[in-house]
C-alpha cells in the first residue's frame, strides 16, 4: 500500500527536529517501523536535508516543505523542497551518497528545488 504525507514547516532551525519528529511518527503510524535501521536512515536523511533547507533557502522564502512516501514494497521516499537554488556538497549530501539507494535533485526553476532519497527496507 502506498502511503503519503507533505507538511510545511518555518524556515527556523527549531523546525529541524520538528521535520524528524513528524516523519518518525508518520512512519510509525503506518507501521513501517522495521528493521529499526531503515527508520533510524529516513529519520537521519529528513534531518540533513531539513537542515539544508533551513540554511541554504532564500530569506525570502520562510517555509520549505518535507514529504514522506511508503512505496508498496516498503521502501520510503523521501523529499524536501524549499524556493533555494544552492546545490551544497556538504556533510548532508555525503550521506545521502553512503545511505540512501539512490538520490537526486529535481530543479523546479525559479520554484527551487526539491532533494530526494530512496531508503529500501
Amino acid at each position: 500500500m502506498l502511503r503519503r504525507s507533505a507538511f510545511r514547516l518555518p524556515r527556523h532551525p527549531a523546525s529541524v527536529g520538528l521535520a524528524r519528529l513528524r516523519v518518525r511518527d508518520h512512519l510509525a503510524v503506518w507501521g513501517h517501523t522495521a528493521p529499526a535501521e531503515a527508520l533510524d536512515t529516513a529519520v537521519l536523511l529528513v534531518s540533513e536535508l531539513a537542515t539544508n533547507a533551513v540554511r541554504h533557502g532564500p530569506v525570502r522564502e520562510r517555509e520549505f516543505e518535507v514529504a514522506v512516501t511508503v512505496l508498496a514494497d516498503g521502501s520510503c521516499f523521501i523529499e524536501v523542497s524549499d524556493a533555494g537554488v544552492h546545490d551544497g556538497i556538504g556533510r548532508g549530501l555525503r550521506l545521502l551518497d553512503a545511505l540512501a539507494e539512490t538520490w537526486g535533485v529535481w530543479h523546479r526553476g525559479p520554484h527551487g528545488r526539491t532533494t530526494w532519497a530512496l531508503i529500501r527496507s
